[in-house]
């Protein structure tokens, strides 16, 4: 260590390089670190979903739930499997080991699901999703009328798809957009139940006959002299007049002729929008809802820019054609701008405020500048390292930043103040220097070890909260580790140009009567102390075992409150609707109209004179079985006000709930939200509903709902929802020549239909 504190003394152009290189260097990096809210937890979780629309959840679980939980539970390294059915869809959890290698176990899971057999023939294909924190978009758009104009969104489904969706997911660092609403067309057979009879023709005979109607395949090809074609049949049904020419029978008449039964002789087909599956509405106005969810490793900060550009874009060219208006509802950004704004503010007053103590303890312009030399190289070489190891720069990562400020100055002033003291003592600036820094490096060193072994364990841990907090502890060690380099190399190499001159030159510092005084008596106390606690060792004991018991007495009296991670100040409430069961999507609509009614004053004047909090925007979607509302707050510091004014009306609908919390900074993947989840498992369903009822009760009294608490309990412990149960007869099935399947088909045809095929339409 000697010689580098000698070569940096000797050479300062080739340090002042390589201090210009290193910040170069950090610039650089940090225009290619991906900026984001959080860091990316690996999740060791994959989650399955199968769609089977209108299937109750019982049948969900019977046909798929199970048959998925029977071929999975077999997997290598699945530590559990968790599932969940509702009406139309499944989702089948399977939760890894850590350290598992998720790529190949994706491969063996994909290499599972193609080979389960028995699924339902009208249930869509399993398709495996990550939860990780990008599944949390980066924005939530909505589309609604322009002001002054009528348009009927539910007619837009291929036009958002092309002139929206598709635009929006070129945007550079888009990886997908999601949007609910805008139906699609669909065309519609209806099945006349008499004509079927006539023909003495099964529905099923008719299903089997339109799933075949349509054809484009190759089927091989033809030499014909010098050339060779390629051979292709083609049976189009894709309008409404191709479509009622189906041949759906064809019977042999006495004569020997073949008759064919076509669709139109008993059925009529129609184009209409697909049947509205839910209701959204943005401020009092019927909306589509669109979410941006970004590439993994890109810049949210710039992405967002990118697509605020195109949003413009299309407000001011497509959608304004249609008397359309794009707004963003949420932006992530808006909150990774304010931490880095408080960052580089916390850096400043840092600095600043560090700036102001050296120059009351060394009473000199040019040891200080050298000290503060100190912060923009660590900080700024720290990217370097940021962006070396793939991470990102978030919230955590620029907590440990500004935690840093602090620390890499610590290095650079002990130093520091050891070269000056030699100097001021009259010894030559090269010589002071060199012996000042060479008596230190050894506690600095130490000192900075300590700090680095600290954070250690935690970035070696596996787990997703070593995940989480590897970017703090990466920011702070880099920084010092930069900082100890820094003082036995910059300090010592600015100092012996900087404090040249005169050998008496810092011996008689600026006097500062009030300060000079009060150090004086504190150096007295300390050093009188300190003889004292030499003389008397007992005093030293006492002095030890009274600043230890205060020290924990102190923090046992002024211990926060033990939480994962903080909740943050996210200007976004967010509520969940539930309804009785069997409740249809119209009632559910009016219960989130309540809501709608009484939050709809607050948008309306954004300051009310009343002293209620304005609410800049209102959502909500409503569905079968239930919905949930969104709101944001004029004044970010009144969002939690808004709570009553979406909890009350729905509270007011006999067997209707409402759960209502403020989102977290951090989303659902990474922590937050303060909520505590508890598992009931047992052979039944029915044996847990008791047992269910009794541990509510005891939470009620734990955490009681008058103080804010609340409770959600899934699935609900209600009866269910009303069931129509149709048990055919056997015997009268065998006399009509139908089977049990048959008369299910059936009956769903002719209640509310069944999905034949995704064809494009002409």
């Amino acid at each position: 260590m000697n010689s580098l504190i000698k070569a940096a003394i000797e050479r300062p152009v080739a340090v002042l390089a390589l201090v210009l290189l290193a910040v170069l260097f950090g610039v650089v990096a940090l225009r290619t670190i991906p900026i984001q809210m959080s860091p990316d937890i690996e999740k060791p979780i994959y989650q399955v979903r199968v769609n089977w629309a209108g299937a109750a959840p019982e049948d969900v679980d019977r046909e798929i739930v199970s048959r998925l939980e029977t071929e999975l539970s077999n997997l290598t390294a699945v530590e559990e499997i968790s599932s969940s059915s509702s009406t139309g869809s499944a989702r089948v959890t399977l939760t890894y080991a850590i350290a598992t290698d998720m790529d190949k176990a994706l491969t063996v899971l994909l290499s599972k699901l193609a080979g389960i057999t028995g699924l339902p023939d009208d249930a869509r294909a399993p398709q495996v999703r990550t939860s990780n924190s990008e599944d949390s978009p980066i924005a939530r758009l909505a589309l609604v009328p322009a002001e002054g104009e009528e348009v009927d969104l539910e007619t837009l489904g291929n036009f958002v798809r092309t002139q929206v969706v598709d635009p929006l997911t070129r945007t550079p660092g888009v990886s997908e957009i999601t949007f609910n609403g805008g139906g699609q067309k669909q065309m519609r057979v209806i099945i006349d139940p008499e004509k079927l009879a006539f023909y003495r023709m099964s529905v099923s005979t008719v299903l089997d006959a339109l799933r075949s109607a349509t054809s484009l395949q190759s089927v091989g090809r033809v030499g014909q002299g010098k050339r060779v074609y390629t051979v292709r049949t083609e049976a189009i049904a894709y309008t409404p007049e191709t479509a009622m020419n189906t041949v759906v029978r064809t019977d042999i008449a006495p004569n020997g002729q073949a008759v064919p039964v076509l669709l139109s002789d008993i059925a009529d087909v129609e184009l209409k929008v697909e049947r509205r599956s839910s209701f959204r509405r943005l401020n009092g106005q019927d909306a589509i809802i669109i979410n941006a969810l970004r590439e993994p490793g890109s810049n949210v900060v710039e992405t967002m820019k990118l697509l605020s550009t195109q949003i413009d874009t299309l407000n001011a060219e497509t959608l304004a054609q249609r008397g359309l208006n794009l707004k963003i509802v949420y932006d992530e950004t808006s909150y990774i701008s304010s931490a880095i704004d408080l960052v580089q503010q916390n850096i400043w007053i840092g600095g600043s405020l560090a700036l102001i103590i050296l120059l009351l303890f060394l009473r000199s312009i040019l040891p200080t500048i050298v000290i503060f030399v100190a912060i923009p190289v660590s900080v700024v070489g720290t990217f370097v390292a940021i962006a070396g190891l793939g991470l990102s720069i978030n919230v955590i990562s620029l907590a440990g930043l500004a935690f840093a400020v602090g620390m890499v100055v610590d290095a650079s002033i002990v130093s520091m103040e050891n070269i000056f003291r030699l100097r001021q003592r009259g010894m030559e600036a090269p010589q002071a220097a060199f012996h000042g820094a060479r008596q230190v490096w050894a506690p600095i060193l130490g000192s900075a070890l300590t700090t680095v072994l600290v954070f250690v364990p935690v970035i070696l841990l596996a787990l997703p909260v070593g995940q989480l907090f590897r970017d703090i502890g990466i920011a702070i060690s880099v920084s010092v580790l930069i900082s100890v380099l820094v003082s036995v190399t910059v300090i010592p190499a600015l100092s012996a140009r900087l404090l040249g001159g005169p050998v008496d030159r810092f011996s008689n510092p600026i006097k500062l009567p009030v300060i000079d005084f009060l150090a004086s008596f504190f150096s007295r106390l300390i050093v009188g102390y300190a003889r004292l606690a030499v003389a008397r060792r007992s005093v030293g004991v006492v002095m030890v075992a009274v600043l230890l018991a205060g020290s924990i007495g102190f923090s046992a009296r002024f211990m926060p409150q033990l939480d994962y991670l903080p909740d943050g100040n996210a200007n976004f409430l967010l509520g969940r609707i539930f309804v009785p069961p069997g409740y249809s999507i119209e009632e559910t609509k009016r219960i989130a109209s309540k809501m709608e009614e009484s939050v709809s004053p607050l948008w309306a004047d954004d300051k009310p004179d009343d002293g209620k909090p304005g609410v800049d925007r209102f959502f909500f979607v409503a569905f079968d079985g239930g919905g949930f509302a969104g709101a944001t707050a004029s004044d970010p510091n009144r969002v939690t006000d808004l709570r009553p004014y979406l909890m009350r009306p729905v509270f007011a609908e006999p067997g209707s709930r409402a759960f209502v919390f403020q989102a977290s900074l951090f989303g659902r993947s990474v922590g937050g939200s303060r909520s505590i989840g508890i598992d009931l498992t047992g052979p039944s369903l029915d044996n847990l509903a008791s047992v269910a009822r009794q541990t509510t009760e005891l939470l009620d009294v734990v955490f009681p709902p008058d103080d804010g608490n609340q409770l959600r309990i899934l699935p609900s412990l209600d009866s269910g929802a009303p069931q129509i149960r149709i048990s055919p007869r056997a015997d009268d099935l065998a006399r009509i020549g139908m089977t049990a399947r048959e008369f299910a088909t059936a009956v769903d045809v002719f209640n509310d239909g069944v999905s034949i095929a995704d064809v494009p339409i002409n």
